[in-house]
């Protein structure tokens, strides 16, 4: 510590200190600067009166104001909510099939599907809903159950083969390990391919295709779709298209399972979800007359399926 003294070059007073000969000029703030820092200063005390400011245990303190960025974002909530509700209202109350009749209304149910969707069916059918071996394609139009609206609709309300709802869509194709010798089931797999241009056909393949499956697919392999019956000559298949695919559907079918939504999500959800999937691509428009199936109503379907969980 030494004396404070005037520092000749520049006629200011020192702070009297000195570090091995160096000394630091008293050089004063410009007031402008102070001002400001004395203006942070009330600001910050204002602030803490006015806002949260102090953390505490399990909160802050809750200001004067009491505003807070968690109810600023809970009153925006509550007026987006308050907007998509006037929407949702005249979703529900808009039968499925007349929502192509209101571009703007079907646009806004594709949309809310489309959040639906990847929250709810991604996991299995995709991000793009393209899905994988055993989780049917949807933007395709091979449909098992129909593909309309209407029918999408009712697939996501009850399910496939989904027990705990009553009105779920069920069917079963029959295990033909017992009926069919092993060359026999190489035979008919063969024959089913060569519907779809796939392999070359037999004789004897044909003809126990005819005996024991006709009856459900039709003699030419169109299925009946709006039974869950699927098509066999289209080249479209849920688990698997190559004839030792084909062979281990027919001795030991597998069968996919889609849970039931009712109950999961509300009714102008699942709505728009179907609206959503109708809107990949391979959505039906409803057919003026249900055409008459190839053959009357028999067993069962085979190897793949569109809306078949």
């Amino acid at each position: 510590m030494t004396k404070k003294r005037i520092d000749e070059p520049t006629g200011t007073e020192t702070v009297g200190h000195e570090w091995d000969g160096i000394e630091e000029l008293n050089t004063p703030l410009p007031r402008w600067w102070l001002y400001t820092f004395y203006a942070t200063i009330l600001f910050a005390a204002v602030y803490v009166v006015l806002y949260p400011a102090w953390p505490m245990i399990d909160r802050a303190t809750g200001g004067t104001l009491g505003w807070s960025s968690r109810g600023d974002l809970a009153r925006e909530m509550r007026a987006a909510d308050a907007a998509r509700a006037g929407v949702r209202a005249q979703i529900a109350a808009t039968p499925i099939e007349a929502l192509p009749a209101n571009p703007q209304l079907m646009q806004a149910a594709v949309a809310g599907g489309a959040a639906a969707f990847k929250v709810n069916c991604a996991a299995c059918h995709g991000a793009g809903a393209a899905g994988s071996p055993g989780y049917p394609n949807l933007n395709d139009d091979d449909w098992l159950w129909g593909g309309t609206l209407t029918d999408i609709e009712t697939t996501l309300t009850h399910g496939i083969r989904w027990d705990a709802n009553p009105e779920t869509r069920v069917n079963f194709m029959p295990a033909f390990k017992d009926m069919l010798k092993p060359a026999e089931a190489d035979a008919v797999a063969a024959h089913v391919l060569s519907l779809s241009g796939k392999a070359t056909d037999n004789a004897t393949g044909a003809q126990l295709f005819a005996d024991n499956c006709a009856a459900c697919h039709g003699p030419s392999g169109g299925g009946m779709p709006a039974m869950g019956v699927p098509a066999l000559n289209d080249a479209i298949w849920l688990f698997g298209g190559t004839k030792a695919d084909v062979t281990k559907q027919i001795l030991a079918p597998r069968h996919g399972v889609m849970p039931a939504w009712k109950g999961r999500l509300d009714p102008v959800t699942i709505k728009m979800l179907a609206a959503y999937v109708h809107s990949r691509g391979g959505g039906q428009d409803p057919a003026p007359a249900a055409p008459a199936p190839e053959v009357a109503k028999g067993a069962a379907p085979a190897a793949k399926a569109k809306t078949d969980g």
